[in-house]
C-alpha cells in the first residue's frame, strides 16, 4: 500500500514537472516570437515616421526643435524625462501658447526626432545643449517652461544663464527636495526591448491617447514611443538622476526670476508635501505663484488653455 502511494506521488510530481516545463517552453517561444515581430515592425515603421520641426547641429549630434508662433516674447519648452516625442506630446499646449508667444520646443538627445549622443547626461551637459540651441536661434531672452524633470534642468539653466531667463514656468515640475526613490528601469527596459510594449499598446490603445488627439498624430506618437522609449541615451540620463537631484539641492532660482508653478492635484494626493514643496520654491523668489490644477502629472494634456491663460496674466502682472 505504501509503495502504491509513493508511486502515485511520483507520477503526480512527474506530470507537474512536465506541465511546468511545457509552460516555460511556451512562454519562451512566445517571447521570442514577440521579440522578432517587434524588430521587424520597428524596421518597417522607421520609414513611416514623419518629420516635424527642424534639426540643429549640437555637439556630436542633431537636436530636433519645433519653432512656432510669432509673439514678441519667446517660450523655450522642455519635456519631462523619457517623453518619447515631446513635439507631439506638447502639441495641445503649443497650439494654445503660440497664439501669444513664439514657442520653441526642444527635443533633447534621445527624444523625439533628435539623435542619440555619447556625451554624459549630466545636468551641466543638458544645460549646455539647451543653451547651444537657443544661441543658434539667436534667442537672447525667453520664458523657460518645463514639465517634470525639466524643473531641475530649468533650475540649473537659470543658475548658469540668469540673464537669459525672463521667468520659469513649471508644469508639475520636479523640485530638488522631492521624494526620490532612486532610479531602476530594468523592468520597463525589458518590456520595451522584448517587444511587450507593442503588445500593451495593442491591448490598450486608448490608454496612450491624449484627449482630442487625432488618429494620425496618435499613430506617429505610438511609433516614436516604440522606437525611443528607454533608448541608451535616455537610460544614461536616468542613471545619473540620483546625482542630478543631489547637486540640485545646492541651487536656488535667482530671486529676480519670477516663478509660476502649476501643480497637479493627483500628484499632490500621492506624493508627500508635493504642493508645499512648490510653495516653498515660489516663496524663495521676489515674485512666485503656485497654481494647483485638477489632472494627472501631464497637466499639459488637459489643462493647456488654463496654463496659457494663467501664464499670460502672470507675465502681464510682472
Amino acid at each position: 500500500m505504501e509503495k502504491t502511494k509513493k508511486s502515485g506521488f511520483k507520477r503526480v510530481l512527474h506530470v507537474l514537472m512536465i506541465t511546468f516545463l511545457t509552460l516555460i517552453g511556451v512562454l519562451a517561444v512566445s517571447l521570442a516570437g514577440i521579440y522578432v515581430v517587434n524588430q521587424v515592425s520597428l524596421s518597417r515603421e522607421a520609414s513611416k515616421i514623419k518629420n516635424y520641426g527642424e534639426k540643429i547641429k549640437v555637439f556630436d549630434g542633431t537636436m530636433n526643435v519645433i519653432d512656432e508662433g510669432q509673439g514678441k516674447e519667446t517660450i523655450v519648452l522642455l519635456p519631462g524625462y523619457g517623453t518619447a516625442s515631446p513635439g507631439l506630446d506638447f502639441k495641445p499646449l503649443i497650439a494654445e501658447l503660440k497664439k501669444d508667444y513664439r514657442v520653441v520646443a526642444i527635443e533633447p538627445f534621445g527624444y523625439g526626432l533628435s539623435s542619440q549622443t555619447k556625451r554624459e547626461r549630466s545636468a551641466k551637459n543638458m544645460v549646455e545643449e539647451i543653451h547651444s540651441v537657443v544661441e543658434q536661434l539667436n534667442i537672447d531672452s525667453f520664458i523657460l517652461m518645463g514639465h517634470s524633470i525639466a524643473g531641475i534642468y530649468g533650475l540649473n539653466y537659470a543658475a548658469a544663464y540668469p540673464e537669459n531667463v525672463e521667468a520659469f514656468v513649471g508644469i508639475d515640475s520636479s523640485v530638488p527636495n522631492q521624494p526620490w526613490p532612486g532610479f531602476d528601469d530594468s523592468l520597463p527596459n525589458f518590456i520595451q526591448k522584448s517587444g511587450l510594449m507593442r503588445v500593451i499598446f495593442k491591448l490598450n490603445p486608448e490608454g496612450f491617447k491624449i484627449k482630442g488627439m487625432d488618429d494620425e498624430t496618435y499613430e506617429q506618437s505610438r511609433m516614436l514611443n516604440l522606437k525611443n522609449l528607454y533608448n541608451e541615451t535616455v537610460r544614461k540620463e536616468g542613471q545619473v538622476l540620483d546625482e542630478t537631484f543631489k547637486e540640485a539641492k545646492k541651487l536656488a532660482f535667482p530671486k529676480d526670476i519670477p516663478l509660476l508653478l502649476f501643480v497637479a492635484k493627483e500628484n499632490d494626493a500621492t506624493l508627500p508635501n508635493w504642493l508645499e514643496l512648490h510653495q516653498e520654491q515660489a516663496a524663495s523668489v521676489n515674485k512666485g505663484e503656485v497654481v494647483e490644477l485638477s489632472g494627472t502629472h501631464y497637466l499639459h494634456h488637459n489643462q493647456s488653455k488654463t496654463i496659457a491663460a494663467d501664464l499670460k496674466k502672470f507675465m502681464n502682472e510682472k
